[in-house]
């Protein structure tokens, strides 16, 4: 008989339980990006389709940037330290507003970055109140909650990982990786 599995979200630690179950969410999407990306050969994180796609590395980049940036712009009212966008020396679209490539940089950079920013964003939710939580941001063009944050950073990086996995197999094709 298969082992019994149970799919529960559980609340990691918060001030309020709500938010914690929020932060197992996002820290669940993570793992899943993880998990798709584990034993990946470093020759297939920059590879590209065409000259002008995506490669894991520009993707993981843009992952850790918009988290960033939504997590200091929007939640933080744009009141996080400057010196957190040192980690991030590239700017995240070109002048074609593609994403910017972002060449010769390993995957254990890549994680190290994302598990900075990660970190940031779960200090900032777990000392939060429900009421901050769920109060909107009104900024110039949209009023936006830390609550819908999480959300949306959740759909963004499973978005994006579908994309690194098949990038993962057509560098593997072409590399001989296999």
């Amino acid at each position: 008989m298969p082992e019994r599995r149970q799919y529960l979200i559980e609340a990691l630690p918060a001030r309020d339980p709500e938010i914690g179950r929020w932060l197992w969410m996002i820290d669940d999407a993570r793992r899943r990006t993880r998990r798709a990306l584990d034993g990946l050969d470093e020759r297939a994180v920059d590879w590209q389709k065409t000259a002008e796609g995506h490669s894991i590395g520009t993707l993981l980049y843009h992952i850790a940037a918009i988290e960033i940036d939504w997590l200091g712009t929007e939640v933080l009212e744009s009141k996080l330290p400057s010196h957190v966008w040192d980690h991030f020396p590239y700017e995240v679209r070109d002048e074609q507003d593609q994403l910017m490539h972002v060449p010769g940089v390993s995957l254990a950079d890549h994680w190290q970055r994302l598990d900075f920013t990660r970190a940031l964003l779960m200090d900032t939710y777990q000392q939060m109140s429900l009421e901050d939580f769920r109060r909107a941001r009104v900024l110039e063009a949209y009023d936006v909650t830390p609550e819908w944050v999480l959300h949306h950073l959740c759909q963004h990086e499973a978005e994006h990982r579908d994309e690194m996995i098949a990038l993962r197999e057509g560098a593997q094709k072409s590399l001989g990786l296999e």
